[in-house]
Protein backbone atom coordinates (compact mmCIF):
# COMPACT_ATOMS: atom_id res chain seq x y z
CA UNK A 1 0.00 0.00 0.00
CA UNK A 2 1.71 3.23 -1.24
CA UNK A 3 0.33 6.15 1.42
CA UNK A 4 1.07 8.70 -1.76
CA UNK A 5 -1.77 7.21 -3.17
CA UNK A 6 -4.35 7.65 -0.10
CA UNK A 7 -7.79 9.66 -1.49
CA UNK A 8 -10.23 11.23 0.90
CA UNK A 9 -13.65 9.45 0.03
CA UNK A 10 -16.16 11.53 -2.30
CA UNK A 11 -17.89 14.12 -0.20
CA UNK A 12 -15.82 14.16 2.07
CA UNK A 13 -13.62 17.23 1.33
CA UNK A 14 -15.24 20.59 0.73
CA UNK A 15 -13.42 23.56 -1.16
CA UNK A 16 -12.97 26.75 1.43
CA UNK A 17 -14.79 29.49 0.94
CA UNK A 18 -12.67 32.27 -0.99
CA UNK A 19 -13.89 35.54 0.15
CA UNK A 20 -12.96 39.34 -1.29
CA UNK A 21 -12.39 37.56 -4.74
CA UNK A 22 -14.74 39.88 -7.07
CA UNK A 23 -18.75 40.13 -7.06
CA UNK A 24 -19.24 37.89 -9.61
CA UNK A 25 -17.99 34.92 -6.92
CA UNK A 26 -20.83 35.54 -4.14
CA UNK A 27 -18.25 37.00 -1.96
CA UNK A 28 -16.96 40.13 -3.11
CA UNK A 29 -17.13 43.66 -1.83
CA UNK A 30 -17.81 43.20 1.65
CA UNK A 31 -17.38 39.87 1.79
CA UNK A 32 -20.30 38.46 3.85
CA UNK A 33 -19.72 41.03 6.92
CA UNK A 34 -22.86 43.62 5.53
CA UNK A 35 -22.30 47.32 5.53
CA UNK A 36 -20.15 49.32 7.97
CA UNK A 37 -20.27 48.93 12.21
CA UNK A 38 -17.77 47.48 14.20
CA UNK A 39 -17.78 44.10 12.93
CA UNK A 40 -17.45 44.74 9.65
CA UNK A 41 -14.02 46.40 10.39
CA UNK A 42 -10.31 44.24 10.62
CA UNK A 43 -10.25 43.06 14.07
CA UNK A 44 -13.51 44.11 14.81
CA UNK A 45 -14.61 42.33 17.58
CA UNK A 46 -17.03 42.41 20.73
CA UNK A 47 -15.89 40.41 23.68
CA UNK A 48 -18.30 37.46 25.33
CA UNK A 49 -21.12 39.43 27.81
CA UNK A 50 -20.73 42.75 25.89
CA UNK A 51 -24.24 44.04 25.12
CA UNK A 52 -22.99 47.29 23.37
CA UNK A 53 -22.52 49.86 26.51
CA UNK A 54 -25.79 48.42 28.05
CA UNK A 55 -25.04 46.94 31.53
CA UNK A 56 -24.32 43.37 30.95
CA UNK A 57 -26.81 40.96 32.17
CA UNK A 58 -24.14 39.31 34.31
CA UNK A 59 -23.89 42.74 36.47
CA UNK A 60 -27.95 43.34 36.27
CA UNK A 61 -28.56 40.26 38.21
CA UNK A 62 -27.92 40.12 41.97
CA UNK A 63 -25.45 38.52 43.58
CA UNK A 64 -25.92 36.40 46.20
CA UNK A 65 -24.28 33.74 48.85
CA UNK A 66 -20.41 32.62 49.06
CA UNK A 67 -18.23 30.53 47.05
CA UNK A 68 -15.88 28.88 48.93
CA UNK A 69 -12.74 27.59 47.14
CA UNK A 70 -11.49 25.54 49.60
CA UNK A 71 -14.20 23.57 50.03
CA UNK A 72 -14.09 19.54 50.23
CA UNK A 73 -16.45 17.74 48.78
CA UNK A 74 -17.18 13.79 49.87
CA UNK A 75 -19.16 11.37 48.63
CA UNK A 76 -21.40 9.63 50.81
CA UNK A 77 -21.41 5.93 51.43
CA UNK A 78 -23.82 4.51 53.75
CA UNK A 79 -23.83 1.51 55.94
CA UNK A 80 -26.85 -0.24 53.83
CA UNK A 81 -24.33 0.15 50.67
CA UNK A 82 -21.41 -1.83 52.54
CA UNK A 83 -23.99 -4.47 53.69
CA UNK A 84 -24.89 -4.93 50.34
CA UNK A 85 -21.55 -4.99 48.44
CA UNK A 86 -19.29 -6.44 51.32
CA UNK A 87 -19.13 -9.86 53.06
CA UNK A 88 -17.64 -10.84 56.95
CA UNK A 89 -14.52 -10.05 57.71
CA UNK A 90 -13.78 -7.39 54.53
CA UNK A 91 -11.91 -4.45 54.60
CA UNK A 92 -12.95 -1.53 52.82
CA UNK A 93 -10.76 1.14 51.69
CA UNK A 94 -10.98 3.49 48.56
CA UNK A 95 -9.74 0.34 46.70
CA UNK A 96 -12.17 -2.04 47.50
CA UNK A 97 -15.15 1.00 47.43
CA UNK A 98 -13.58 1.35 43.30
CA UNK A 99 -13.85 -2.49 43.19
CA UNK A 100 -17.13 -3.33 44.20
CA UNK A 101 -19.05 -0.37 42.13
CA UNK A 102 -19.52 1.50 45.19
CA UNK A 103 -16.69 4.73 43.71
CA UNK A 104 -17.23 5.49 40.44
CA UNK A 105 -13.54 6.76 40.12
CA UNK A 106 -9.90 7.55 41.54
CA UNK A 107 -9.67 9.93 43.80
CA UNK A 108 -12.93 10.60 45.24
CA UNK A 109 -13.24 11.57 49.25
CA UNK A 110 -15.40 9.02 50.82
CA UNK A 111 -17.30 9.51 54.22
CA UNK A 112 -19.21 7.00 55.59
CA UNK A 113 -22.36 7.51 57.55
CA UNK A 114 -24.39 5.78 59.81
CA UNK A 115 -27.31 4.70 57.18
CA UNK A 116 -28.61 1.60 57.58
CA UNK A 117 -27.50 -1.01 60.10
CA UNK A 118 -24.87 -3.66 59.92
CA UNK A 119 -24.68 -7.00 61.54
CA UNK A 120 -21.05 -8.32 60.70
CA UNK A 121 -17.51 -7.32 61.36
CA UNK A 122 -15.81 -5.31 58.42
CA UNK A 123 -12.44 -3.32 59.06
CA UNK A 124 -12.43 0.06 57.30
CA UNK A 125 -9.60 2.03 56.26
CA UNK A 126 -10.94 5.29 55.22
CA UNK A 127 -10.14 9.01 56.23
CA UNK A 128 -13.82 10.08 56.97
CA UNK A 129 -16.20 8.74 59.45
CA UNK A 130 -19.21 9.78 61.12
CA UNK A 131 -18.98 8.81 65.31
CA UNK A 132 -22.50 7.09 64.70
CA UNK A 133 -21.04 4.83 61.74
CA UNK A 134 -18.22 4.21 64.13
CA UNK A 135 -19.96 2.65 67.12
CA UNK A 136 -22.30 0.83 64.68
CA UNK A 137 -19.57 -1.10 63.13
CA UNK A 138 -17.46 -1.43 66.32
CA UNK A 139 -20.81 -2.15 68.10
CA UNK A 140 -20.85 -5.18 65.15
CA UNK A 141 -17.36 -6.02 66.29
CA UNK A 142 -15.49 -4.39 63.19
CA UNK A 143 -12.93 -1.91 63.34
CA UNK A 144 -12.20 1.75 62.26
CA UNK A 145 -8.65 3.21 61.57
CA UNK A 146 -8.53 6.63 59.74
CA UNK A 147 -6.38 7.12 57.21
CA UNK A 148 -5.43 10.43 56.08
Amino acid sequence: MNLSLLKAPAGATKKRKRVGRGESSGWGKTSGRGSKGQKARSGGKVRAGFEGGQMPLSRRLPKRGFRNPFREEYIAVNLTDICRKFSKGAVIDEVSLLANGILRKKGNKVKILAKGEIDFPVTIKLAKISQAAKEKITAAGGSVEEVI
